[in-house]
């Protein structure tokens, strides 16, 4: 009896352990790797438009006026604080010389809106020109002050309505701003009205004068044209020889009469 207690207890102690034994055990879950974040794009570089119009060309005068209508302030929050970015055309110091007595006689509200003409509230490539031809575009001056553009191969042409001009190089186009030189200032039809002036006409060249014959020339002709210059007349020297013998003649006779 105790043998087949003893028994029992021993297949069931087996049984146990062989059904512990026999079971998998499963290894853990692999740790899912975490997706890097994105590192964030770098901002864009702060635009000075102070320095810049100082450095890159002679744009003073533009860079003046830009201070004392107080524009500079609207270009630079738009350039560094909107994404849209700007874009910015500029005349040289000369073009605007040539239309100092035009821009004196505007009050100062009809200048700031002819500096704010100049200019695009969008960042704008010089290969995206092509692409503003079908209308016209606005600048920061609003309403009626708009500009047309057109692509010819390349170059980028202007029209305000009341003056042409085109890009003639590109000073600095990195977004968020793109400053482009262009060759006469912009003039707007909203102020200027729609009688664009015809283009004068040419100079007509000089005449060349003739040479003046020299004064030494002109003498010597003089001398062989005239005779009497050339050679002493014939009647003034007998009538010269006919005095000094009459002369001698009576003086003869007077000392004939004292002798006598």
């Amino acid at each position: 009896m105790e043998f087949s207690m003893f028994f029992i207890l021993s297949n069931t102690l087996l049984l146990l352990s062989s059904s512990a034994f026999g079971k998998t055990v499963s290894p853990p879950a692999p740790t899912p790797t975490p997706t890097p974040t994105p590192a964030p794009a770098p901002a864009p570089d702060y635009v000075n438009l102070t320095e810049l119009l100082t450095v890159a060309g002679p744009f003073h005068t533009f860079l003046n006026y830009l201070e004392s209508t107080k524009v500079l302030d609207t270009f630079q929050n738009q350039a560094n604080n909107t994404e849209e970015g700007i874009t910015i055309f500029v005349p040289k110091d000369s073009d605007f010389a040539s239309k100092k007595k035009t821009l004196s006689n505007l009050t100062q509200e009809q200048l700031k809106q002819v500096i704010l003409f100049h200019a695009l509230p969008h960042f704008y490539s010089l290969a995206e020109f092509k692409n503003l031809s079908e209308t016209s575009t606005p600048t920061f001056a609003g309403g009626d002050y708009t500009l047309n553009f057109t692509d010819d191969s390349g170059t980028v042409h202007i029209s305000s309505g009341w003056a042409k001009t085109k890009v003639t190089s590109a000073v600095h186009a990195t977004v968020p701003c793109a400053v482009y030189e262009v060759d006469k200032v912009l003039l707007p039809e909203a102020i200027f009205g729609t009688d664009i002036p015809p283009t004068p006409a040419p100079a007509p060249a000089p005449a060349v004068a003739p040479a003046a014959d020299s004064p030494t020339e002109h003498s010597a002709d003089s001398k062989a044209s005239s005779p009497s210059s050339s050679q002493p007349d014939g009647s003034s020297a007998s009538k010269t020889i006919i005095s000094h013998g009459g002369s001698l003649v009576l003086a003869t006779f007077g000392v004939v009469m004292m002798l006598l």
